[in-house]
């Protein structure tokens, strides 16, 4: 097992992010918090073994994660959510920096193998629970930053924000989640960004090196 996530990590990253977001949604009350943080932990495990296959300096995630994964322990324990916006900060550069790490390893040859496919939708993913991290931290600097139909002035729970990064990113906009402050409308415009680059520059270019290689042989 320990040898086939060396191999290819990015497939073990994709599965474990695709299986969170199912698990998320029944991680409600207080023991469901802390199974949070601890999925939370095993996340940013293996974010680092990921980044270890790519150019990305370990030492950068290591630097990033283990405050992070210390604040979410402190959140396992105490069952307090106060603590969440810091760790939410680290974590969003974390993945911002492994989605970065992982493009930089995708972009680095002009052979494609299948854990740079699998590191397709990884960095998509990695993307996505960056940006929504960013998003928890912009809503705890400035409450009401997100409305919604349901209880529009309450804060967004990590679903709701993780959702509205998803469709954000995937240009999907369902309207779900809304940003309503001008700092919040400015990251979502970033993301919206991000997403469509991400598209143009890194799939694009994947699809055509793969379509290269068949016609070659």
């Amino acid at each position: 097992m320990w040898s086939f996530a060396r191999r290819e990590p990015s497939s073990i990253l994709l599965s474990a992010q695709l299986a969170a977001l199912l698990l998320f949604p029944l991680m409600e009350g207080a023991v469901g918090r802390a199974l949070f943080s601890v999925f939370g932990i095993a996340l940013l495990a293996l974010v680092v073994i990921a980044v270890r296959s790519t150019p990305g300096l370990t030492w950068v995630v290591l630097l990033l994660g283990v405050p992070a994964t210390l604040l979410l322990l402190i959140q396992a324990s105490t069952d307090s959510d106060a603590l969440f916006p810091y760790s939410s900060a680290l974590e969003a550069v974390l993945y911002f920096y492994a989605a970065g790490a992982m493009i930089a390893y995708m972009l680095a040859d002009h052979e494609i193998t299948r854990d740079e496919l699998f590191a397709v939708g990884a960095t998509f993913t990695l993307g996505a629970w960056a940006f929504a991290y960013a998003y928890v931290v912009v809503q705890a600097i400035e409450p009401e930053s997100f409305t919604a139909a349901i209880d529009p002035r309450a804060d967004r729970t990590w679903m709701e924000l993780l959702f509205l990064s998803f469709t954000t990113l995937s240009s999907t906009g369902l309207s779900d989640v809304v940003p309503v402050k001008a700092f919040a409308r400015g990251v979502v415009m970033l993301e919206q960004v991000a997403g469509v680059a991400y598209i143009a520059m890194v799939v694009s270019r994947l699809v055509g090196l793969t379509v290269l290689h068949r016609a070659v042989r």
